[in-house]
């Protein structure tokens, strides 16, 4: 079973990255079967900064949705509360270990609701004069064809040196359900599926907590969901399954707005 992390992409100068406690660690579906699986997935490398809130967490990813906000999966961190096993890097620019860790308040570290699979964590300084990605909070936009991106492991079993990119379709909850497996138990309220029927391109180990995204009317990147898991990596009838940000924008922006220090910022 792939667990909560997913497609490869590398480092380039337009990601952060961010070292957790256990970067290797990954949850898995309550009654989940199946091994993990290494094979990733069809996907192309990002032209340099294409998608600078992109994230990188040494085992995670994230995107930055404030100057010194950082949100990824909840299964990526261990647990809330202040920390220095952070160390956050944007592009090639090191940042300070972040000085604490919101995780969804129904989240459970050992096998709860991953309809609630998301955290935030905030970085000891802000990250000046780069775009910010906005969170999706139009549930008309949940369909359609999404971007996803990441620096997790490749068709050869290692960790993308470079961002990946690629593409997948809207995959609704009746037929992510009827997949069988972990799939049954879907959430339905929290959870959004996307993939080919047949395979092929997919997130996978390392990409967890990286952001799925789609272009808005205005022609501007959204964030629809956040990798979370999956039976397997691309394997025909077993879609990525992504925490469903519309569902939770509203308390997202309340916490990363506390955790921002209270100001909203202009986005880009």
């Amino acid at each position: 079973m792939r667990i909560l992390s997913k497609l490869a992409v590398a480092l380039i100068a337009s990601a952060v990255t961010v070292s957790l406690a256990a970067p290797t660690a990954q949850a898995s579906r309550p009654d989940g079967n199946g091994d993990p699986h290494v094979n990733v997935i069809g996907g192309t490398p990002a032209d340099k900064g294409e998608y600078p809130w992109a994230v990188w967490l040494d085992g995670c990813g994230g995107s930055l949705i404030r100057p010194n906000v950082v949100l990824t999966a909840g299964h990526c961190v261990d647990s809330t509360g202040p920390t220095t096993d952070w160390n956050a890097q944007l592009g090639m620019v090191d940042r300070e270990d972040p000085e604490k860790i919101e995780v969804a308040s129904t989240y459970q570290h050992d096998g709860g609701d991953i309809g609630t699979d998301w955290a935030l964590i905030q970085l000891a300084e802000p990250v000046a004069d780069v775009p910010l990605l906005t969170l999706n909070e139009d549930p008309a936009l949940d369909e359609g064809t999404f971007t996803i991106m990441g620096w997790g492991t490749t068709e050869q079993g290692d960790l993308s040196q470079v961002l990946l990119e690629a593409e997948v379709p809207f995959v609704d909850d009746e037929t992510c359900i009827a997949s069988g497996g972990s799939y049954a138990d879907l959430v339905p309220e929290g959870e959004i599926c996307a993939g080919f029927a047949e395979g092929g391109i997919d997130t996978c180990q390392g990409d967890s907590g990286g952001p799925m995204v789609i272009k808005n009317e205005a022609d501007e990147w959204v964030q629809i969901g956040i990798v979370s898991w999956g039976e397997g990596c691309a394997e025909p009838n077993k879609p990525g399954v992504y925490a469903q940000v519309s569902n939770f924008a509203a308390e997202i922006n309340a916490k990363a707005d506390e955790l921002a220090g209270g100001e909203t910022p202009e986005r880009r």
